[in-house]
Formats: structure tokens, sequence, C-alpha cells
């Protein structure tokens, strides 16, 4: 056992507890300099590590201190809030913070609050620094300069000095990176690393967005060499011993300004009733070999992350864009799932294999939504591909109906879609075309397939879960319900996805559905990756994976190397056991970063959008409620905020429980239909500001 060990050891039977650093000294029969020094640098090791705490004069244990730990989450106006794990959150006045900036990861002692509230805190020590490199606005002074961060929640100015600008001029965007972070109060010191442009310059703050995620511009050297040894076509040796489906009709069916093709679609009608559904997928894994440099480069990204003019792909775009790309009229290698549905929607019998097809259309949802609106020019261009349309219908309309019948929560989430053209931007509600849904229930049969299909093969696989909501939300959600009106009789053991899905279409057309289905979403879990399979609750699946996107999704990845496992009598459970938790862990926190810096782009976008309207008018829906203001929705899907001042004069009290915002003469609740004048948008914060000026409830 090491001394580090032993010191740790100690202090957990207790004998080592409530010690200073003399006494500590005569415990471990500390003599001479050397053993008293070995000692006190392990306990400083502890300390800085979290695992002991220095109160009184004394050493702890920390979980014997009375304090805890958390993530400092800023705040522009300079106090913050430390964010614990099981201890809630605590409120902590700047003077209180002690050097702590936002995202660094501290110690805190609950202190008494003036207000007498119970969760007002002062950190008392520093664990680890969350934030080493930020971007922001350059302010040049006489021989130096301060670097003014874009985060508004880091709420401190990032010292320069002159030998550290790289020449930066003030009103340039730079990255910078904090080199020391003085204790005495003043500001931390960094070093610019690249000018990235002028500020308001369109192309200049979406990189700013990009760096300021550190998110990675480019592919390592080395996995870009491994790249130049693929192959750029298929040939005849590659598809020996596959499934060969070149011959067969199968087109792909994406978004007009999709820009990779990784899943392929094939539809027949047999005489029996039956429908044979073909769901090919990109074998990236043919590629992409486990532990290769691509492979562990990809797992580090876990996703490609979307964003209005620019993708940052999971894998180099001559995987991407080239042979993993399931393009129009080339050959390309496949992991294919064939499957033989019945007029109830049912897989009667299904197959998977390795396959090699060649699309015969790269077809758009637009094209495909005009086909079945009965565009004359539209059937007319793709003749051929009626028959396979038709069938695509039927047997989505066949599928939906039965996920329909067993629960499946059809939230109305509105989705923005964001263009440009010719530098103008533009900003409108996604459209929910019955094309769209065609693919969304191919691929959700496919995945549930998977899923099931190596489930009850009792092997190591990744499974995307959706738990059934948290009995507090559950609960929260029962009492608004009840509030409204509805009153339902399911709890946290007894409650099924049918059951909300019955909410819903009860209140399909009356004027609370919109506020009811915000609040359903508010109480859902989010999914993410698991190597146990927990179900998914808001699409009613005992069992689902993805399987059907592994060019932009490292699970997928994962899914198909063990399928492919599975079919060659590989050992799976040796091979896979222990990487498809690590993996499954990994993605689930990629996956929720690469979601929040997509927002957080969007919202720059709809605010730069928004500038074009300052002083105008529109009709909006409160989407939010808070002890500062309301949010307000508008039909084009831009989110603005009415701050609490600009409400009519009167005296607020928030109402969490019903989400209401109510004074003595006004009240606006979740769901509200407003009038609102746009009062600016400030693309620094990414906020647009709203001013009520009518209401209509």
């Amino acid at each position: 056992m090491s001394l580090k060990e032993t010191i740790l050891e100690k202090f957990n039977s207790g004998e080592a507890e409530n010690l200073g650093i003399k006494r500590l000294f005569e415990l471990f029969e500390a003599k001479t300099q050397v053993e008293k020094d070995a000692i006190r640098k392990i306990v400083e090791e502890l300390e800085s590590e979290g695992e002991i705490v220095y109160k009184n004069g004394r050493f702890v244990l920390f979980q014997n201190s009375g304090l805890y730990k958390g993530v400092v989450k800023g705040n522009e106006r300079g106090f913050a809030f430390v964010i614990t794990e099981t201890n809630g959150d605590f409120f902590i006045p700047n003077k209180s913070l002690n050097g702590a900036l936002n995202g660094d990861t501290v110690i805190v002692k609950n202190v008494p609050s003036k207000k007498g509230t119970n969760d007002e805190g002062e950190v008392v020590q520093i664990l680890k620094r969350g934030v080493s490199k930020l971007v922001g606005t350059f302010q040049g002074e006489n021989g130096f300069g301060f670097v003014i961060p874009d985060d508004r929640s880091y709420h401190v100015d990032i010292y320069v000095p002159f030998k550290k600008t790289r020449g930066a001029k003030t009103g340039d965007k730079v990255h910078v990176e904090i080199t020391s972070y003085p204790e005495n109060r003043r500001n931390p010191e960094g070093k610019v690393l690249e000018i990235l442009g002028k500020r308001f310059d369109l192309k200049t703050e979406e990189l700013s967005i990009i760096k300021n995620a550190g998110l990675p511009l480019e592919f390592p050297s080395e996995v870009l060499k491994e790249v130049e040894t693929l192959p750029t076509e298929v040939t005849a040796k590659d598809i020996v011993g596959r499934t060969d489906f070149r011959h067969d009709l199968i087109i792909t069916i994406d978004g007009d300004d999709s820009r990779d093709f990784d899943d392929a679609i094939s539809v027949t009608k047999n005489g029996n009733g039956t429908y044979t559904l073909g769901v090919h997928i990109a074998d990236v894994s043919n590629y992409v070999k486990r532990n290769s440099k691509i492979d562990k480069e990809a797992l580090s990204r876990s996703t490609s992350i979307y964003f209005p003019e620019r993708v940052i792909p999971m894998l180099p775009s001559e995987l991407s864009n080239g042979i993993c790309s399931l393009n129009e009229g080339v050959d390309r290698l496949t992991m294919s799932l064939i499957m033989d549905i019945n007029s109830a929607g049912d897989v009667v019998s299904f197959d998977i294999c390795e396959g090699v097809i060649n699309s015969k259309k790269r077809m758009t949802y637009s094209a495909v939504q005009k086909m079945l609106d009965g565009d004359s020019e539209a059937l007319k261009t793709y003749k051929n591909l009626v028959p396979l349309i038709n069938n695509c219908n039927e047997l989505k309309e066949i599928l939906s109906k039965k996920r329909s019948n067993r629960g499946n929560i059809d939230l109305t989430v509105k989705e923005s879609h964001i263009t440009v053209k010719d530098g103008k931007i533009n900003v409108e509600p996604r459209q929910d075309k019955e094309a769209y849904k065609i693919i969304e229930e191919f691929m959700i049969v496919a995945n549930e397939t998977v899923a099931e299909y190596v489930y009850y093969m009792d092997l190591p696989f990744v499974f995307r879960v959706h738990e059934k909501p948290s009995p507090e939300k559950l609960e929260g959600f029962k009492a608004f319900l009840n509030i409204l009106g509805i009153n339902v009789k399911w709890n946290a053991e007894t409650c099924h996805p049918k059951d909300f899905q019955t909410v819903l279409d009860k209140l399909k057309d009356t004027p609370v559905f919109s506020v009811v289905n915000k609040v359903m979403l508010r109480s859902m879990q989010k999914a993410k990756y698991s190597p146990e399979n927990l179900g998914h609750f808001g699409l009613s699946s005992k069992c689902y994976c993805h399987f059907t996107s592994p060019i932009r999704r490292y699970p997928d990845l994962v899914v198909h190397s063990i399928l492919k496992a599975i079919l060659k009598g590989k050992d799976v459970l040796n091979t896979y056991g222990e990487f498809c938790a690590t993996a499954s862990n990994i993605s689930s926190e990629n996956e929720r970063k690469a979601d929040e810096i997509e927002r957080d782009m969007d919202d720059y976008y709809k605010c730069r959008y928004m500038r074009s309207f300052i002083g105008r008018e529109f009709t909006g829906v409160i989407s939010g409620v808070t002890n500062f203001g309301v949010f307000v929705e508008l039909e084009n899907t831009v989110e603005g905020i009415v701050k609490l001042e600009t409400l009519p004069r009167d005296k607020y009290i928030l109402n969490e429980n019903t989400f209401t915002l109510e004074g003595s003469r006004w009240k606006f609740s979740l769901g509200d239909k407003v009038e609102i004048k746009v009062l600016g948008a400030d693309t620094t914060s990414k906020r647009v500001e709203f001013l009520i000026v009518g209401c209509y409830n």
C-alpha cells in the first residue's frame, strides 16, 4: 500500500480525522524533514482532490465536513450559483466567490442569508478550473489589452500583456488561453491564440461560437493519414460474400440540403398482403475498424454537429461524403435489414446481412411530398418511382397506426429551419411533411427490430433508452392537469405512454393543448445511450437502439460492429462487454453538448435575423414563465424575453405549479397568446427582447 493510500485509510478509519499537520506528523511517526515533506505533499494532494478538507485548523474527510461540492454557474451580473449533484443549488454573492469563476469545480459552505433563506453559500476551495480557453472581443489599452468574454456567465475580463496580444486590435474577436488565475481577485491573465476576425461579421461570429465550444475544425494528421489508405470506390473483391441488392429499386430520401446519405430504402408489396421493407445502412464499420485512429477520433466526437451553413462531421469527408455515403448511381457497401411486415404492422420475419447496393435515385422530402400531394409535374418526372412511393406511403400508414395504438407520445415540438442565401438569413418553422414520416417510421421499426434481435441474445449492446418521468416531475405534471380540471389516476409506477397520449388527444382542439404539450415535454426525461435496455418511454418501445446513422452517430457504428461480430460468430462478450458502457457514456455526454452548441448557434442566427424587425409587432405565445419575466415564442420559432420591469405595472408573484406570473390586475400564463413589439436583438448575448403590447386572454 502506498503512503497516499495509507494516509487516506487512516482518515477513513477515523484515526487521522480532526488532526492538524503536526499531529499528522506524529501519527505517521515522521521525524525527518524529508518524511514530513512527503506527508505534507500527500495531504495537499488529497485536499486538492477534494478527498479531505482543512477546516478550523484541522483536516477532516470531505463527507464529514458539512461542506458541499459542485460546479459554478456564473451570471453576467457577477453573482453565481453552485450546482451540486445531491444538495440542490447554492446562491453565491460576488464577494463570496473568492476567485471562483464559471465552470470551476469548488467546495462551498452554507452560510446564513440576510433574506432568511438557507440556500446561500460561500466558496471555500477551488478544486478544478473549468475554463482554460474562451472567445471574446479584444479591447486594447496602453501597452496591454483585455478580452471581454462572449459567454456572459464568465463575468470577468481576461488581462492580456502586450507581448501576448498577437497584434490584436480593438474590436477583434479572439481566441484566448488563460495562463494564470491570480489569488488576489485580479483578473485572470491570458494570451491570444488566434485572431478570428472582426466583431459582428457573420462568419467570425459563427467561428467564435465553434471555438468557444472547443469543437475541432480539423482532423488530426494521423487520422487523415489513415484515411489516405482507404479505398475511394467499391471493388469486386469488396462484395464477395455480400448479398447483392444492386438490381433492386432502392432510393434515398433526405432533405434538400442534406450533406451525407447513410440510409436507403426499398419497399415491395407482396401478394399475401405483406410488405417487404429493405433498410440499407452505410457500412461504415467496413472502413472504420475498432481502435483505429479514425475510430478513436469518432468516439471522441461521437456525433456530427450541424449548423445553418456548415457541419462539423464525426468522420472525415472522404468517408462521410465519399465511400460511405449512399450516393446515387454508385456501388456502396451496406448493413442491410430486410423485414416482412404484415397488415397489422408486425415484423413477421427479418434478415440482417452485409449487402451491396446501387441507389437508383437521390430523392428529397419535398419531391416525395409533391408526389404524395398528386403534383402532376412531380408524378411525371418520377414516373418510374410512383409504385414505390405509393407502397412507402401505405406501409408508413400501417406502421404509424400500430405505434399510435400502442401509445406512442406524439408531442408537438416546433423545430426551426434556418437558411442563408446570399448572406440573407431566413427563419421559419420546419414543415412536418408526410414524406418525413415515411423515413421516420421505417427507421423506427428498423431500430426496434435490431435492438430486440440482440437483446434476446443477451449480448453486450448500446441501447437508446428513454426512461419514465421521475416521480417528482410526474406528480408536478399531474398537479398541473388537476388545476386545469383534468383528473388522471396513474402514478409513477403505473403510468404508460398511452396515458400521456390520451391526454393530448382529448385536448387536441382546445385552447390549453399548447400549454399542456409544453408542460408534458418538460416533465419528460432526456433520452440517452445505455448498455442496459431500459426501454423507450416516448416511443412506447420495449427495446430500442440507433442503427440507421453510423456516418453521424457513434453508437450506430458500435451497433453495426456488434452485428457483424454476431454474423461472423466472433466473441462479442469479451470484445464489447466493457466498451458498450464506455461508448454509451461518452456518446450521451457529447450528444448533450452538441445539442447545446446547435441551440446556441441557432439562437445567434435567430437573433441576427430579428435585428431587421426591431420596432415591428408580432403575435406570439408565452413559452416560459420566470420570476424575472416571461418568454414569448413567435410563429417563426424565434423566442424572446419580456423583462419583468417592462410588464404592465403590478406586484407579480410566480406560481411554479401553474406556470403563472400573477399580479393583482395582470396574469401571464404559459400558453397565453400575446401581441409583442421587438425591442432589441443583442447578438453577443444571443438574446431577443420583446415588449407586450396586447393580450388575447
